[in-house]
């Protein structure tokens, strides 16, 4: 009796726009995921089989997963991978779920067509999306699985809406309850405390996670560009006004690529060719950095766009996510942030950062904001209570740790908890200093250790409480404490990665090569674990 075999069945058709070597492996990665329920369907795994497509991206197989590495540094790794490993090594490695996703998923759904969108990470800025925008482009050229272009003229693919509450997709509204200033006088950042009401939403969290805010932009910002424009704010543009527009759906902070090339098209001479240099991401002027939407057309007086083609040209507001500084067990029905209002002077022009004033000066208490719930991304308090925890936080880097403290507190965890914080002045700048106090009396914060960098002669950061508590708590660690930091990417966290490395140097009496395996072997455990921006 003749066997009849089936021949594989093709998940992906030809008219897709891939070459075939991607779809024969976008076809098995599909039916690996659908399983028994695509009969006849041929399962490779990514790279695998004669025909296995590019490799997807994956933390495990990611040197460049570093927020401190510079772009270049990180696109030179990445230089020999596939397009998908090109991408994630655009991305800013923070894994900061502002996007949506980690930095791998975010890569992996543009190379996968199902996320169009190349301006979501957040922490990469411009210069993120401009790699994105290369590697499109080059992906294209060779034929590959491009990136979908963001292309005006052409049909904006829906995207799916997950839970209610649970996406930036689909926020939700809830009440603005209260501020409190966490600075006292003569420090020089202004620090709140910030509640909001989740009795009416479906939102519930838990330590670790993060809360996403929909801001609304500055109104005196916005009247100023209107009138830069010498346009009407009342102006009816998609059924609503042009100062409504402004107000909460586009970005007015670093003028994005696109505004540069309109306003290339509406100058001429010396004008036109600095505005097509700084589309293209070149400096001309130096001044690059500090150039707003109001900046650039400061910049280019000559230059005066129709409203409507302005809006097509500007980026979309996009929200800011910021870590939970509550615990629901403790503080059931709201949840609290812990936010630096961002002010600073250039050029005899006050800048205000767009969330962090929302919250800190304009939002009336009672009012309305629209939120949403980012989980965290392998951030998170130990299953065991029995487990010791060391948390390091500078500034509002306290947040989740303040998180951690509370819901140990409230669920009478057995383990131990340390404290590293630190910042400018301790007379204004000790934040929910009484707090602290009262869970050290109650033993439920073991340790606290203190940095202040403007206090004394010399200035001291929590990486040198580290070094100084050295023996302790590389004792601490070998007992099995789990180790999270919180705050700054750039600079703080690595160098409080290197304060570990001492530690298990200097105290383990490990060699160079074994005192950095010790911190990748903690970070595979899942006990370093780092919430960073």
């Amino acid at each position: 009796m003749t066997q009849h075999v089936s021949p594989p069945l093709v998940l992906i058709p030809e008219t897709a726009p891939f070459n075939e070597d991607q779809r024969a492996w976008l076809s098995g990665y599909f039916a690996a995921l659908l399983g028994p329920a695509v009969a006849g369907a041929t399962a490779l795994a990514p790279g695998e089989g004669p025909a296995a497509g590019p490799k997807l991206a994956d933390n495990d197989d990611a040197p460049w997963h570093d927020p401190s590495m510079p772009l270049n540094d990180r696109m030179d790794l990445a230089k020999d991978k596939s397009e998908a490993q090109k991408l994630m090594a655009a991305m800013a490695q923070q894994d900061c779920g502002q996007c949506g996703y980690n930095c791998a998923d975010y890569a992996n759904a543009i190379f996968l067509k199902s996320e169009e969108r190349l301006n979501l990470c957040q922490p990469g800025g411009k210069e993120t999306m401009r790699m994105l925008k290369k590697l499109d482009e080059e992906f294209g050229a060779a034929g590959g699985a491009a990136p979908a272009k963001a292309d005006a003229d052409a049909p904006r693919t829906e995207v799916p809406l997950g839970p209610l509450g649970y996406c930036r997709e689909n926020p939700v509204f809830a009440t603005f309850l209260s501020r409190r200033r966490l600075n006292d006088p003569g420090g020089e950042k202004e620090t709140w405390h910030i509640e909001i009401d989740l009795r009416d939403t479906p939102i519930d969290y838990v330590v670790g996670d993060s809360l996403g805010l929909f801001p609304a932009n500055a109104p005196a910002l916005v009247d100023a560009v209107i009138a830069e424009l010498g346009a009407r704010p009342e102006r009816l543009i998609g059924g609503r006004s042009l100062r409504d527009r402004l107000l909460a759906d586009y970005s007015l902070g670093a003028a994005p690529d696109n505004l540069y090339q309109l306003l290339s098209l509406l100058t001429s001479g010396e004008a036109r060719r600095k505005a097509q240099a700084l589309s293209a991401g070149e400096d001309p002027d130096g001044d690059a950095q500090y150039l707003d939407v109001l900046g650039a057309l400061h910049k280019f007086p000559g230059a005066r766009p129709d409203a409507e083609v302005f809006l097509e040209a500007l980026d979309e507001l996009q929200p800011r996510l910021y870590s939970i500084s509550s615990s629901p067990k403790m503080d059931a029905g709201r949840v609290s942030l812990t936010v630096d209002a961002v002010r600073y002077n250039h050029r005899s022009r006050l800048r205000l950062g767009v969330a962090s004033t929302h919250l800190g000066e304009r939002i009336p208490e009672q009012t309305k904001v629209k939120i949403y719930l980012q989980k965290a991304h392998g951030f998170a308090l130990p299953e065991d209570l029995s487990t010791d925890v060391i948390m390091c936080g500078p500034g509002t880097g306290i947040a989740p740790f303040r998180a951690f403290l509370r819901e140990r507190a409230a669920t009478k965890a057995p383990g131990r908890n340390w404290l590293f914080y630190g910042h400018q002045r301790q007379a204004s700048d000790f934040f929910y200093k009484d707090e602290l106090n009262a869970l050290k009396d109650d033993k439920v914060l073991t340790r606290l250790s203190l940095a202040w960098s403007r206090d004394g002669a010399e200035k001291t950061y929590v990486q040198d409480r580290m070094r100084e508590n050295g023996a302790e708590l590389w004792k601490w660690l070998e007992s099995g404490a789990h180790f999270y930091v919180c705050g700054d990417a750039k600079r703080m966290a690595k160098d409080v990665e290197r304060a570990i490395i001492d530690v298990a140097a200097t105290h383990g009496g490990k060699n160079p090569d074994e005192a950095v395996a010790y911190l990748a072997a903690l970070k595979k455990a899942g006990r370093y674990q780092a919430d960073v921006y």
